[in-house]
């Protein structure tokens, strides 16, 4: 009779409390398993591959179907433009942390989280420094001018919001000093202030020239294996910088150094007469031509105004260089004397080659 009692009373003060407070109570506690009522709550499943902008990784970044825990941050993201991973029990293990359980893994055995980023290669950023001081103060273009940065460019990892265009803001080059300072901005779609980059160093104008791989002497001709291209600053050069398209089968005017850049001054058309060489001496003018043996007692090229000793009158004479071991002297031809005065007659004297000042006679008649 006294055990009875106790249990009265438990079942009275169960039957007084109203349902709609049960409900609650019930709702208070965690459902143990999302899959009991799959009816009404999705089943989370798990991602085997991952991508974040941010810096952290979010329970709705690791599956799917997270509802109100979606926006939870359970880990730091890996930097920008790269990729880690994490085996399936830890991120299993960090979802139950926040009462996530049930989850679906499909047999996943780590999941793979990349965070995006907006890459800048090296090579890009010095072009767009490059085309930022082209024309600047004397400077050519973009594509002939060499940069030394004072920091190393390396490729660079922003924020993949950071959608815009490098946008130079901020320019100077000092002609003297070649130094350079310029600073970009690159705008984003968050409604963020702009990222701001800032460059430093010198910047020099360079030309293509054609430069000697060996020590050359004078009158030495110049061959292909005997030049290379190289870019070599404009002030070293000048305008005067050699094509080596041009340079090849020129002789050189004077002795140069391995590694020296040639310029047109230092080239000239290879010699056809040699110093002490035989060469055949030409003399000729109008209907008459006549050769005979020579010995050079300059050097020449085509063009060039050479002596010549002549060996069958042993007398020095000058001539033109017209070919390989050739030289021409060029006899003019007496012009005709004209006379207004009708009534002087004229009388022309022949004049033989050998003769370089002719006479002209003339008589009056009384």
């Amino acid at each position: 009779m006294m055990l009875l009692r106790p249990l009265l009373l438990a079942a009275a003060l169960i039957a007084a409390i109203p349902v709609p407070a049960l409900a609650g109570a019930n709702d208070a506690v965690p459902t143990p398993d999302w899959k009991s009522d799959s009816a009404a709550i999705a089943v989370p499943v798990l991602r085997a591959s991952v991508t974040v902008t941010s810096d952290v990784v979010r329970i709705g970044d690791v599956i799917d179907n997270a509802g109100d825990f979606g926006q939870i941050a359970i880990y730091r993201a890996p930097d920008l433009g790269t990729t880690g991973t994490l085996p399936t029990a830890q991120v299993i293990s960090a979802l139950r942390a926040h009462q996530v359980i049930g989850v679906d893994t499909k047999n996943i055995k780590e999941v793979t989280v990349t965070r995006l980023a907006r890459n800048l290669a090296a090579k890009d950023i010095q072009d767009a420094v490059a085309h930022a001081i082209e024309h600047r103060n004397g400077l050519g273009d973009a594509a002939n001018l060499s940069l030394t940065f004072d920091r190393d460019v390396q490729d660079l990892h922003l924020d993949a919001a950071n959608t815009g265009v490098m946008q130079p803001v901020a320019v100077r080059y000092d002609q003297r000093s070649t130094r350079f300072d310029v600073t970009f901005e690159i705008g984003n779609d968050v409604n963020a202030a702009p990222t701001r980059l800032r460059f430093t160093g010198s910047a020099i104008e360079t030309v293509e020239a054609a430069v000697l791989t060996r020590n050359v002497e004078r009158a030495d001709m110049l061959k292909s294996s005997d030049i290379i291209v190289e870019r070599r600053p404009k002030l070293e050069i000048g305008g005067d910088a050699a094509v080596r398209e041009s340079a090849l089968g020129m002789q050189m005017r004077h002795p140069m150094r391995a590694g020296q850049a040639l310029r047109v001054a230092d080239l000239t058309k290879p010699d056809l007469v040699q110093k002490d060489q035989g060469v055949t001496l030409v003399f000729q003018t109008a209907g008459l031509y006549l050769t005979t043996r020579g010995k050079a007692i300059d050097s020449g090229t085509e063009g060039d105004v050479v002596s010549v000793l002549n060996l069958q009158s042993k007398r020095t004479v000058t001539g033109v260089v017209t070919g390989r071991g050739q030289v021409t002297i060029q006899i003019a031809t007496p012009q005709p004397v004209v006379i207004t005065d009708p009534g002087v007659a004229e009388t022309p004297v022949p004049t033989s080659v050998a003769d370089n000042n002719p006479q002209i006679t003339s008589s009056r008649s009384e």
